[in-house]
C-alpha cells in the first residue's frame, strides 16, 4: 500500500487576469504546481451522468476480469487557498486544457475552506484493484460554471481498493459522471431525505457517497436470511432498512466502506478511511467532497470554539431503548444498529439531524464515527445531476 501524501499550500502569486497557486507538496508530488484560475466548462449530466463536461477522457472499464484494464489519464488537484482561485478570471480552453493536473494518490487534503472553487483543477490516482490485481488510473476534472461547479469524473478512487475483506458483486468499472455543485448553497425550508434514487454526495477523489441499501426486513421473501432480512428489493421508505454499516451486517465492503454497484460503480456508504487522517490541522479536518445539496463534507474532526481544541464530530443520533417489536413484519431483538429505524435523533451529539453542523460560518457535514456516518438528509436542495 502506498504511503499516504499531504499538499501543503505556500503562497499565492497574482499576475494580470491570472491567478496562479504555488504549492511545495510533500512526498511524492511534484515538487511546484502551478494552477492556473480556470473558468466555465460545460453543464451537468442529469441522469445516470455520463455526459462529460471537461477534456477528461476515459475508458470505461469492463467488469470482467479478463478485460480490466487500467483505462485513464489526466486529471489531479488538492486543496486550493481561498485567493487561488477567481471566479471573474478569464482563462482560455488551451490555458485550461494545458494546466499541470496533480497526482492525488493517496492524497491526504488539508484545506479546510469550503467552497467548491477552491479546488478548481484536473486530478489524477494510479490505484489497484488488490484482488484482481487490476491497475486502474482515476481521473477527476473541477471546473468553474457560472454560479457553479463541474465535478467530472471516471470514478476510480484515489487509494487501492477490493482488498481481501471485501466480497465485492462484480467487478469495478470506469463509469464517467458530471456533478453541479452550487458554489452557495442555500438552507431549504425543509430538509431532503436520502433517496435510492440519487447519489448524496462526491468525494474529491471522484467517488460517489451511496449511504442508503435496498435491503430490508422481509421473512416472507425468498431471499430473505436466518434474520428475515434481503439484500435487495427495499424501498428507501420501507420500514426496516438495513444500514450497510450496521451491526451483523454484512454487504461485501472493503477496508474504505466501499463496494460496487451492478454497472461496476465504485461507492462509500460510510467513512472513505481516505482525504483525511487522525492528524487534522488547526482548523480540523480538511473538505473531502461535496453532498448533493453542495454544502462540503468535512472529515471527523473540527475546531470547537467553545473549548479551543480540535476534536471529534458527535453524532446526534441515538440507539434507541428496549427492544423492537416482534411480528411478521417487525424483527424483534434489540435495538443494535443493524436497521436505520434502530437510531432516534436525540440531539445528544454536535450535530443536526442531518449530520451537520455551522463552524466558523461554514455549514458542512461531519464523517461521524457512528451513525448515520455522513449525512441523514439534506439542509439544501439536492441538484439534479445527482439523480441515478
Amino acid at each position: 500500500m502506498n504511503e499516504p501524501k499531504h499538499l501543503l499550500i505556500r503562497q499565492t502569486i497574482a499576475v494580470p487576469n491570472i491567478n496562479v497557486s504555488v504549492f511545495t507538496a510533500w512526498q511524492r508530488l511534484p515538487a511546484f504546481i502551478i494552477s492556473a484560475a480556470l473558468v466555465g466548462c460545460g453543464s451537468s449530466g442529469g441522469d445516470s451522468g455520463n455526459a462529460s463536461t471537461s477534456a477528461l477522457s476515459s475508458e470505461t472499464a469492463s467488469s470482467s476480469a479478463s478485460s480490466n484494464t487500467a483505462a485513464s489519464n489526466t486529471v489531479s488537484s488538492d486543496a486550493v487557498s481561498s485567493d487561488a482561485v477567481s471566479s471573474t478570471s478569464s482563462v482560455s480552453s488551451d490555458t485550461q486544457s494545458s494546466a499541470a493536473a496533480l497526482d492525488i494518490t493517496n492524497l491526504i487534503f488539508e484545506d479546510t475552506h469550503g467552497g467548491c472553487a477552491q479546488f478548481v483543477r484536473g486530478m489524477f490516482a494510479d490505484v489497484m484493484d488488490i484482488q484482481q490485481q487490476v491497475a486502474f488510473d482515476g481521473q477527476v476534472d473541477i471546473s468553474l460554471s457560472g454560479d457553479n461547479c463541474v465535478l467530472t469524473s471516471n470514478g476510480i478512487p484515489n487509494h487501492d481498493f477490493n482488498d481481501s475483506s471485501a466480497h465485492f458483486a462484480g467487478d469495478v468499472a470506469e463509469v464517467t459522471r458530471a456533478f453541479t455543485i452550487a458554489q452557495a448553497p442555500a438552507k431549504a425550508v425543509n430538509v431532503t431525505a436520502l433517496s435510492l434514487r440519487t447519489w448524496d454526495a462526491v468525494l474529491l477523489n471522484g467517488v460517489v457517497v451511496d449511504l442508503l441499501s435496498a435491503g430490508c426486513y422481509k421473512p416472507s421473501d425468498a431471499m430473505a436470511d436466518e434474520n428475515g432480512n434481503v439484500p435487495i428489493g427495499c424501498q428507501a421508505s420501507s420500514s426496516w432498512l438495513l444500514d450497510p454499516l450496521g451491526e451483523g451486517n454484512n454487504f461485501g465492503t472493503d477496508t474504505h466502506n466501499a463496494h460496487t454497484q451492478p454497472d461496476g460503480t465504485y461507492h462509500y456508504h460510510g467513512n472513505p478511511n481516505a482525504l483525511f487522517d487522525d492528524n487534522p490541522g488547526p482548523g480540523g479536518s480538511p473538505v473531502i467532497g461535496f453532498a448533493a445539496d453542495g454544502y462540503p463534507i468535512y472529515g471527523t474532526y473540527f475546531l470547537d470554539s467553545a473549548t479551543g481544541t480540535v476534536r471529534k464530530a458527535l453524532s446526534g443520533y441515538s440507539l434507541k431503548a428496549g427492544t423492537r417489536p416482534s411480528s411478521a413484519s417487525d424483527p424483534g431483538g434489540s435495538y443494535n444498529g443493524m436497521y436505520i429505524d434502530d437510531w432516534e435523533y436525540t440531539a445528544s451529539g454536535d450535530l443536526d439531524e442531518c449530520n451537520g453542523m455551522t463552524v466558523a460560518g461554514q455549514y458542512g457535514y461531519y464523517v461521524t464515527e457512528s451513525y448515520p456516518w455522513v449525512l441523514k438528509c439534506h439542509s439544501g436542495t439536492p441538484h439534479a445531476s445527482f439523480m441515478k
